[in-house]
Order: structure tokens, then sequence, then C-alpha cells
């Protein structure tokens, strides 16, 4: 088919109405604005290579053309998803992707050319409906970005300097630092919908503390001086993303994420964890642990257990004393395309789990286990009291 270039504007904006409004829908019942945000990158990417390659380089777009262009707007999508730091979720953005991919097939070789009979012959162009789509859509845009303003929690600015905590957040909030913010004695939330960024803790019995809450977020936090938990969630739902966590002493967790078996699930990212007894950890949770670096525990650098269901993938855990890797307690556990280096035996310990291994699996947990690096260990792998290893 050969294209005018209003035909593609007006074809892209028609295919572009139905997803537009799923999203508009979907942000406002999670109250979260990322698939709004997603479908206008999406639409914005469509556009942007309609008028600048698509038209001055494909004079004639045949219809099996559709896969390769679909691929390379799906990549300049999630590219600059990443670039924008969008919070969606990889799986909901594909998914949300091929739905308006395979949407767009069908309005494009199935209705248009039916409802209207000289869609071909007129370049794709939809005469005085088109029209009215090119004049809808930007008063559409700022409907929808009016009332994402209009919702948005408010953001409370942390100034540089030392604040005596600990701070309680207990509404709805985005509560940023400046560089070199630093709050003594920790912060407790409370709410849902929470961002807490660019912000150092130093001390308190826990660093950061999320309890009964969803739809939070900690971002670029650092952590130190914490008398037991860096991070301690509580029945709550959270994101963590490119923390820094030093722990010392004894029984101390950089991240504990606990009891939330029934909420959605909560993931950790980017994050550094440096010493402690155990470097990141869930109970009774549904987690994603992914692209941290765990140096220098003395128990466990990873863990998952009591009846948690987790993926461990693309982590680095270095020195760790004991075990590198863990699931334990009935829990289900995918562990992947980790590097586990250097786990040393506890030799203060009896415990046969204890010897230095890179992954164990524990009392009925199940570890598939693909791609993992393990270099310099005591030992690799242990299974035992009815624990499995499944290798692949």
């Amino acid at each position: 088919m050969s294209y005018t270039l209003r035909g593609r504007i007006e074809t892209r904006l028609a295919a572009a109405a139905v997803p537009f409004l799923v999203a508009s829908v979907a942000a406002l019942a999670l109250r979260a604005w990322w698939p709004v945000e997603l479908a206008g990158l999406m639409i914005g990417v469509g556009l942007a290579l309609d008028v600048l390659v698509y038209q001055r380089r494909l004079h004639y777009q045949p219809g099996w053309l559709a896969v390769p262009l679909g691929l390379v707007e799906l990549g300049a999508t999630m590219g600059l998803v990443l670039l924008f730091d969008v919070g969606a979720p990889l799986r909901q953005a594909l998914v949300f992707f091929a739905f308006s991919w395979l949407l767009a097939q069908v309005l494009v070789h199935a209705v248009l050319p039916y409802v209207r009979l000289t869609y071909a012959d007129d370049g794709g162009e939809l005469g005085h409906p088109g029209s009215g789509l090119v004049l809808a859509a930007p008063v559409a845009v700022l409907v929808v970005l009016g009332t994402a303003a209009a919702t948005q929690p408010p953001t409370v600015r942390l100034a540089a300097g030392v604040h005596e905590g600990p701070i309680v957040v207990s509404s709805s909030q985005k509560l940023v630092g400046e560089p070199g913010t630093v709050v003594l004695n920790g912060i407790v939330i409370t709410s849902d919908d929470v961002l807490v960024r660019d912000i150092e803790v130093r001390g308190g019995e826990y660093g950061i503390q999320v309890h009964d809450s969803e739809r939070v977020v900690l971002r670029d936090v650092s952590i130190s001086g914490a008398e037991l938990d860096g991070i301690h969630a509580r029945r709550s739902s959270l994101t963590i993303r490119d923390c820094n966590i030093r722990m010392t002493g004894d029984y101390t967790q950089a991240i504990d994420i606990s009891f939330a078996f029934d909420l959605p699930p909560s993931r950790v990212t980017g994050c550094t964890v440096e010493g402690g007894e155990e470097g990141i950890v869930s109970h009774m949770a549904h987690v994603d642990f992914r692209d941290n670096r765990v140096r220098g525990t003395t128990l466990r650098g990873i863990a998952v257990t009591e009846m948690s269901m987790g993926s461990v993938r693309e982590n680095v855990v270095e020195d760790a004393v004991g075990v590198g890797i863990y699931c334990g307690d009935y829990s289900q556990c995918k562990v992947t395309d980790n590097a586990v280096r250097g786990t040393r035996p506890d030799l203060r310990s009896s415990d046969r789990g204890r010897h230095g291994h890179a992954i164990v699996s524990h009392f009925g947990a199940r570890a598939e286990v693909d791609g993992n690096v393990l270099e310099r260990n005591a030992n690799d792998l242990k299974a035992y009291s009815d624990g499995e290893i499944d290798v692949r």
C-alpha cells in the first residue's frame, strides 16, 4: 500500500485510539501513570517514524513489512522507556505493545478497508473522521495529562543537610532529597503511593521501614548504621531501585521483605549491599531480585524463604560466608544468570548447608537453576532436607 503523509498520521492515530483509552483506564485503576506514559511514547515513536523515515523511504509498504517495522518501533519505545525511567513492568509493557500492534494490524488490513472502500486508493486517508482524529488527539492528551497532574501525590523536598528522624510518611507523597540530604534515625512509611528518592539514611533500628503499604518506590537511597535492617518491609509491596546499603554487626539484614504473599510482587533491582548477616531476603512474599551486587555477608547473600515465590536473576554475590543464594522452606525459586564467587564455609557452624555453598535448596524448596556462573566457591550446589535443585 502507498500511504500519503496525511494517511499515515490519520491511520496511526486511529490505531492508537483504543490502546490510549485502555492505558488511561488502566492508569486510573492502578493509580500509576506508567500506562499513559508508555502509550504516549509508543504513539510518539510511531508518528516520528511515519514523518521522518517511513514517508521518505517507503513509497510502497507491503503488508509483510509490518512485522520488522513493529520490531523497530518496539525497540525504540523500550529504549525511551529506559531513558526516561518510565516505571512500566517489562512483561506488562510487552503485552501492551503486542496488543496495540495486533489491534493496529486488524484495523489497517480488515476494518478500515471494509468501512471506507476508498481507503487504499486514498493512501490511508480517512476523510472527515481522520481530520477529527487529528484535532481530537491533542485535546485527549491534554485531558489525560491534566488528570494525571491533578491526582499525582505532592512532592516534599528535603534540603541538603542533616534532618533528625525518624521521619514518618503517613500520606501519599514524593519525598525527594537534594544532593547532601541526610536523615538520622530512619524513615517510616505507612501509606500507599509513596516515592522516596535521593536520600541518605544513617542510624536507627531500621533505616527505612514500610508497613501495610502498596506502590511504594525507594530509589537512589543510601543506608548505613542501621541496628537491624537497612530496609524493613512488612505486609507491603514495593520497588527498590539503585540503593546502596552498608551493614555491620550480627543479626543485621540489608533488605527484608516479608509477609506479603497475597500482595503484588516486590522488586529489588540495581542495589549494592555490603556486609551484614543476610543481604537481600524474603519471607512469605512474591519477589524479583535482579541485577544486584551483594558482598561480604556472614549467613546468606540472597535468600528466598518461608514459602516465598521468587526470581533471582543477574545478581552478583561475592565473598559470602555460608551460602551465596538460598531457597528454603517450601519456596519456589528461579535462580538464573547469576554470578556467585568466593563463598566460604562457616567454620563456626556444624550445619552441612553452610559449608560454603554457592546455591542451596532446603526443606521442601524447589530451585530451578540455569545459566549461573559459579567460581571459587568451597562448594557449588547443595539440596537437603527434601529440597530440590532442577538444573536446566
